[in-house]
């Protein structure tokens, strides 16, 4: 077997709700766990922050769809208005890159929460964007809408955060990282948990294809292979 087709076969980490690091998001976090059928949940964060992992853990958690700004704006739309189809969680990331046809989707589908929140068909509906709701870049009543119920800010974790994070997803891989990979992943790579979370379990992948331990020239061998 090829080393590269064992990388493909190599499953990727999903993320999870008890993989998120929490840091000083512990109220965000324990806000999506408890998102029930009826709640509405707006999360806001710079890029990196990790809004996206609580949104794609809270579909994996939970079932339900997720959605982005890349989604075909005409599906957001049938789950806005086709109430035979049944709804229990919508998650809608990266809101402030919605062209206008998704926006407007969006907002019948607010419509649509809102009129079944009291109701044996609600559903819970978790939206997420760069920026506080008054502030974002859609249409007014929009922006009112993101709004209506719980409002979460997402900060960025700290650099020790993130050393201990990447620390304990190295150990759920059985991985022990050495202190140099650790320091130059944090200066050379992007500083965002799921990419640095991303790059752990590639780097694990590496190192089983090549049988070679972790170290930090398989790390730079594995990045100059990917280019």
């Amino acid at each position: 077997m090829t080393q590269q087709l064992l990388l493909d076969l190599l499953p990727g980490a999903l993320p999870t709700l008890d993989g998120f690091v929490a840091g000083a998001n512990q109220a965000a976090l324990d806000a999506v766990r408890a998102l029930a059928p009826g709640r509405a949940l707006y999360l806001w964060g710079g890029i990196g922050s990790g809004r996206s992992h609580l949104l794609r853990a809270c579909v994996q958690a939970n079932g339900g769809h997720y959605l982005d700004a890349r989604t075909p704006a005409h599906w957001l739309q049938g789950m806005a208005t086709d109430e035979d189809q049944a709804l229990s969680l919508v998650a809608v990331d990266d809101v402030n890159d919605l062209n206008d046809a998704a926006q407007a989707a969006l907002f019948a589908l607010f419509n649509r929460w809102r009129a079944t929140a009291s109701t044996p068909d609600a559903f819970a509906l978790l939206t997420a964007g760069d920026r506080a709701p008054l502030t974002m870049p859609l249409r007014e009543d929009l922006r009112t809408r993101l709004g209506w119920d719980l409002v979460f800010r997402v900060e960025q974790l700290s650099d020790e955060e993130r050393v201990q994070a990447l620390r304990d997803r190295a150990r759920q891989r059985g991985l022990v990282l050495p202190d140099d990979v650790l320091d130059w992943i944090l200066i050379h790579h992007a500083r965002d948990m799921e990419g640095l979370s991303s790059l752990i379990d590639r780097l694990d992948q590496y190192s089983l294809a090549r049988h070679r331990p972790v170290t930090l020239p398989l790390l730079k061998a594995l990045l100059s292979d990917q280019h």
